[in-house]
């Protein structure tokens, strides 16, 4: 009996022999977080149906007719039927949706019940013993049920991931060979311990002897017990690296496998991996989110093609990543998504810019972040210089984060007083656009952020400055790129530079301007905006302006709460935006202004049903269309990358893949609900694989334009 057809030597994948190896393998995966039984049953279990006589004449089929596309015979549901009969009901959601994904309680029971008195499915049961040898029955330990849920999660990608490896080794020898590199944590440390030592603690001035003490301190706590850490650092306290030494020390002091640093905004993502990549080397870290590029030379090709593979299962010592590819990972049901989540366990998990996390879906997060601390061997820390209110305080409002939070850095105020660069004004009366404009053509290098793309048009046409600068999800990412060069190739020399933006510049993004304007907003955002001003301490203090715009919009929701809060507690006399504890306040009182858990995710978890999790659990909320623009218009690539996109047979093969994110830089991404304008209105084509292309004006500043259309009053 076998369990795949032929592979390119001829050979076929022996039944016994794959639920063996899947078996394992998983074993090996799930002793991460002490499931090696379950996960060797889960893989002995898997493909026991393949062994019905249909199927056997389904692979029979495909060898003869390679040609067809057909489809088997369900061979998943006996291995999930005798899991439940013999073990544990549970294991039947992970064996039924090793293919398809976790099903749901009902749809599964159903299942189960209509396939029980199936001929061939009792065949398969009779006849177990005779493929493979089963095991004794263990006790599964009694859980509560949404630790129940986090378990059969991680060991879904347990069993994925070996079946993966294993059936990959089987069909293409030569792409497990491009996984198979070992790298050793102890030798990145001290590439990183040397590329410190030539930095750290040689300049005395104020801003470097603080951002050496920091570094001290997370060198110190990483020696203590896993756990939860918060890692609070001022704006330009270089948390960056600090964090990873923290990181680093402890993964060897308590034999860590990897550090996986979740990251809110891409464009952080890219400063981040250069400046790993600077010390570790090219292949030591995974970079793994939606916006990567696919380079043409065939040196870069070949790592790329490890990069590939290591992101499906997050093989790979260093992992830096998206907020989004984390999380939605973490509440996914799919095997693809689902098959990195065994190596969370063990790991170190550094969430960067934490006060991101979207409040209405705060609770669940933090619910599993608990479970991977307390069951999965996990360290978390929380890094910002804007610490939220996370901790379980019995609040009705939100159930954070219990047991002990240690911060990292000792009385962190005293570096918010050390590393004070900047002073704020707050003007009581609106101001129009035409006054904000006014400000920054007087400011000679300012930056300006408001609240939607909206306004950042309707201010620059205040501002009427044909050299002015422009930053929102209008540019492609392309085009935001080469924006953020002009940017810094202006401040370096001195010349003037008045920039209009939006959120993508506030956190991490390594601007430094002398003069910051921030329409009021979020308590959190308009500190992360303050942080582009006066960044290195080159000047004695930069200056923060605080507006209230005259016309400008809001976003509603939770923005709008946070912006109301802001506003009041700004209103009050002797605010103090440098002191650390005001921020904890602030996101106390916004936990109360908003559902925590608006899409009752953790009520789902509890009744174990996982697809609808997964169809609620959506960080980005806004359904949006990816349109493809020209940029820049005289000399893109894109008119080939669209021309191989629409050619025959291409989305019917492994290309369409590589042209999706070689087109990544080139899209700009609006509301689904603008498309029926567009298309009115002759602005977009549709293209294959969800794709539109926008044939309407794209500006050089503004980006997307139509003189016709309003801009979408988006936060971003």
């Amino acid at each position: 009996m076998y369990a795949h057809s032929k592979n390119a030597k001829g050979k076929q994948h022996i039944l016994k022999e794959h639920l063996e190896a899947v078996a394992d393998l998983a074993a090996d995966l799930a002793k991460k977080f002490q499931a090696e039984f379950w996960g060797y049953l889960s893989g002995l279990l898997h493909d026991l149906g393949k062994s019905q006589p249909a199927f056997q004449a389904y692979l029979k089929e495909c060898q003869n007719h390679p040609e067809k596309k057909i489809r088997g015979p369900d061979h998943s549901t006996a291995g999930a039927i005798l899991a439940g009969q013999r073990y544990w009901e549970g294991l039947a959601f992970l064996l039924a949706g090793h293919h398809g994904g976790l099903p749901g309680p009902t749809n599964l029971k159903q299942r189960l019940r209509e396939k029980s008195n199936d001929p061939a499915v009792q065949r398969v049961l009779r006849d177990a013993e005779k493929i493979v040898t089963l095991p004794e029955c263990q006790a599964f330990p009694a859980l509560p049920p949404t630790q129940a849920e986090l378990f059969l999660r991680l060991l879904f990608s347990a069993l994925v991931d070996a079946d993966y490896l294993d059936t990959e080794a089987h069909f293409n020898p030569g792409r497990s060979l491009i996984r198979d590199r070992s790298f050793d944590l102890a030798g990145l440390a001290e590439s990183f311990w040397k590329a410190q030592a030539t930095l750290s603690g040689h300049d005395q001035s104020p801003v470097n002897l603080a951002r050496h003490q920091i570094y001290q301190a997370c060198l110190a706590a990483a020696e203590e017990k896993p756990g939860i850490f918060r890692l609070t650092v001022p704006t330009g306290g270089g948390k960056t690296l600090s964090g990873m030494a923290f990181a680093l020390r402890h993964a060897l002091k308590h034999k860590k496998e990897r550090i996986i640093a979740a990251i809110p905004y891409t464009s952080i993502i890219d400063q981040t991996v250069q400046v790993y990549r600077r010390i570790f080397g090219e292949e030591a870290v995974l970079e793994h989110h939606s916006a990567l590029s696919i380079p043409d030379d065939e040196e870069a090709y070949l790592r790329h093609q490890w990069a590939r593979l290591a992101a499906e299962n997050w093989d790979a010592p260093i992992i830096v990543t998206t907020t989004v590819q984390l999380f939605e990972s973490l509440f996914a049901n799919r095997p693809a998504a689902c098959r990195k989540l065994h190596n969370v366990a063990q790991s170190i998990i550094i969430l960067d810019e934490v006060q991101t996390l979207p409040t209405g879906l705060l609770a669940p997060i933090l619910e599993v972040m608990q479970q991977l601390v307390d069951h999965y061997g996990a360290t978390v820390v929380l890094s910002t210089a804007t610490q939220p209110s996370l901790v379980d305080s019995g609040s009705p409002y939100l159930k954070g984060l219990r047991g002990e939070i240690r911060e990292i850095v000792p009385a962190p105020a005293q570096f918010f007083q050390a590393l004070q660069r900047v002073t704020y004004d707050h003007p009581l009366e609106p101001w129009p656009w035409e006054r904000v404009a006014r400000e920054m053509a007087a400011a000679g290098q300012c930056l300006t952020v408001v609240n939607t793309k909206k306004d950042a048009l309707a201010l620059l046409d205040a501002l009427d400055d044909p050299a002015a600068l422009h930053l929102s999800t209008q540019l492609c990412m392309a085009h935001r790129r080469q924006v953020m060069e002009e940017i810094k190739a202006r401040l370096a020399a001195g010349q003037p530079c008045r920039v209009v933006a939006t959120q993508v510049v506030e956190a991490g993004v390594d601007l430094d301007f002398p003069v910051v304007l921030r329409a009021m907003g979020p308590l959190d955002r308009i500190v992360q905006a303050a942080g582009r001003c006066n960044r290195e301490g080159r000047l004695s203090q930069g200056r923060v302006i605080i507006f209230q715009p005259a016309e400008g919009q809001v976003p509603p929701g939770d923005y709008r709460a946070g912006h109301d809060i802001a506003r009041a507690m700004l209103n009050r006399p002797g605010i103090d935006l440098h002191a650390p504890g005001i921020y904890e306040s602030y996101f106390h009182q916004l936990y109360q202004a908003v559902n925590t858990d608006k899409h009752g995710i953790n009520s789902l978890r509890q009744r174990l049903d996982f697809p609808e999790v997964a169809a609620r659990f959506k960080l980005i909320e806004e359904v949006t269309a990816p349109l493809v623009v020209r940029y820049p218009q005289n000399d893109t690539p894109v008119d080939d990358l669209l021309h191989r996109l629409q050619a025959p047979g291409t989305i019917l093969g492994g290309e369409a893949r590589r042209l999706l994110r070689q087109l990544q830089p080139y899209l700009v991404n609006v509301r689904r609900n603008l498309l029926t304008q567009y298309q009115q209105a002759g602005l977009v084509r549709e293209l294959p694989l969800g794709l539109w292309e926008w044939l309407g004006d794209y500006h050089p500043v503004r980006g997307l334009h139509d003189a016709a259309l309003d801009p979408e009053p988006l936060v971003i």
